[in-house]
């Protein structure tokens, strides 16, 4: 292997912006900021989500934030600053990291992920049961 998840990571948070958790909660009340949750849609179910965040799967970002792909969603074509997060920080900090070798600005990621965010007091929502 010529390169592991930790190298990986070391060389993600070298390049990007990360959030101190007390800071990405007053970020989330700015409206020039959005706040996107890359969690699978199971982990939101479980663990709730940042009131206001919009859900895109870890999978679909690249092809959702491209505006030249079929798939691309409005919600990253308003010229907002956004902030990713996930639930511990790992698979933001390597999604920030890719996006801005896509040429994406305005982009960084809540240092420590939901977690970091629940413990610093931030608000959590919960989808109503089914």
């Amino acid at each position: 292997m010529k390169m592991g998840v930790k190298e990986m990571l070391e060389e993600a948070r070298a390049a990007i912006t990360e959030v101190e958790p007390a800071e990405a909660i007053a970020l989330s009340a700015d409206p020039d900021w959005l706040v996107v949750d890359i969690r699978d849609v199971r982990e939101r179910q479980r663990e709730g989500f940042i009131p206001g965040a919009f859900h895109c799967p870890r999978g679909m970002v690249e092809f959702w934030i491209d505006p030249e792909s079929p798939y691309f969603k409005k919600e990253f074509g308003q010229g907002r600053k956004l902030l990713f997060h996930c639930a511990l920080d790992w698979r933001s900090a390597l999604t920030v990291h890719l996006l801005q070798r896509m040429g994406v600005e305005d982009v960084a990621h809540i240092k420590g992920g939901f977690k970091a965010w629940k413990e610093a007091g931030g608000a959590v929502a919960t989808d109503p049961p089914r």
